[in-house]
């Protein structure tokens, strides 16, 4: 037998709730994001480029985005300083991307305001409630080729 509802709160779909929480994250990380000066995908990619340069085609497998966008992404990077495409010395058709000091710097400032970000969505969350809830968000049957990124 279920409890009574209050008739106050009523019930909540699981998916619109989780949708409600998402679009609240996205728009905080956003504004963060904005405030460090860069967007999603080039905080995204500078954050892949961190360990150490990476070949352009591995990059955009990494980012999981098209090749053709992957261009756009670094030609603002690399507009902007933030990360240098050289060509590989043996094998001249490669290209692989490096971030640069500007933009060690420029995702330092990034994590930091993610961090502020993230500390206060889940402020009321133990560490153990964090992990729990890692755990169920990995078990939701997403797939990022059902993503479609507005910016």
């Amino acid at each position: 037998m279920t409890a009574p509802q209050d008739p106050t709160h009523p019930p909540q779909r699981l998916g619109m709730l989780l949708a409600w929480h998402g679009s609240v994250t996205q728009t905080r990380m956003k504004n963060a994001l904005s405030a460090a000066g860069l967007t999603p995908r080039h905080a995204m990619t500078l954050t892949h480029l961190d360990g150490g340069p990476i070949g352009q085609r591995a990059l955009a497998e990494r980012l999981e985005v098209d090749p053709s966008v992957l261009v756009g992404i670094l030609n603002d990077l690399e507009g902007d300083g933030l990360v240098e495409r050289r060509r590989d010395p043996a094998d001249r058709r490669r290209h692989n991307v490096a971030i640069t000091d500007a933009g060690t710097a420029a995702l330092a400032k990034t994590n930091a305001a993610l961090d502020a970000v993230e500390l206060g969505l889940f402020a009321r969350l133990s560490d153990r409630d964090q992990e729990a809830l890692r755990g169920l968000l990995d078990r939701i049957d997403s797939h990022s080729d059902d993503f479609a990124c507005g910016e």
